[in-house]
């Protein structure tokens, strides 16, 4: 089935920016998007935890040229589906590209999961939670396993390529360089090696319209 109609439920630099960068890249701005006011709980909604009961974003209401709708609420599952759908745009290996194709789908599994939740414990128990429960040991805790354990293999990769999984930009830097960005609020991915990969992402077209909001996110 083609895809007839996306709309991508979004906030501000939150996980959904990966989402939107990656339409971007293959869609230009031929789809739909709907700013979620987080901060105003519009999240727990009763039509909003129709479409996600974890209350969260990205969303994505997708319409098939049948008819059908389906919709998504993981961003890691959003990027793999997306690029494989639009296999001819080259933003992921085929399934003809074992080795390839591996080392990718590792990459973004290892951001959307290892990565992005030492990150959101970070955020939860230094930003979010009641300051009552707070653990800023545990915070310290997995801010020190990206610094000394994820950093390390991620500078690796990126002194020896110019993108996370070769030569070639997939849809894993999308995943990859969102975690880097969010990883430097708590003062980590600061390498030279790291900086250097984010200038060359950040010089794509489709990043500066994904991230062309975020002086409306509200932390």
């Amino acid at each position: 089935m083609k895809i007839k109609h996306i709309k991508l439920y979004h906030y501000p630099m939150s996980r959904s920016a990966r989402v939107k960068w990656l339409l971007h890249e293959i869609l230009g701005e031929d789809f739909e998007t709907e700013t979620v006011a987080l901060r105003q709980m519009a999240q727990f909604t009763p039509d909003f935890l129709a479409k996600n009961p974890n209350h969260g974003v990205p969303v994505l209401d997708i319409t098939y040229d049948d008819g059908s709708q389906q919709v998504m609420y993981e961003s890691g599952a959003m990027l793999i589906w997306l690029a494989d759908h639009y296999g001819e745009k080259g933003f992921a290996p085929s399934i003809d590209e074992s080795a390839a194709r591996a080392d990718y789908l590792q990459m973004m599994i290892f951001g959307a999961a290892w990565m992005d939740m030492k990150l959101w414990q970070t955020r939860l128990h230094q930003d979010l939670l009641p300051k009552t429960v707070r653990n800023q040991d545990f915070a310290d805790f997995n801010k020190d396993k990206i610094k000394n354990e994820m950093e390390p293999m991620l500078i690796e990769r990126l002194e020896a390529h110019d993108y996370i999984c070769g030569d070639h930009f997939t849809s894993a830097d999308i995943m990859t360089a969102h975690n880097i960005q969010w990883a430097g609020a708590y003062g980590l991915c600061r390498h030279p090696a790291l900086k250097a990969y984010m200038q060359r992402v950040r010089a794509r077209p489709a990043y500066a319209l994904a991230f062309a909001d975020a002086a409306d996110f509200e932390g």
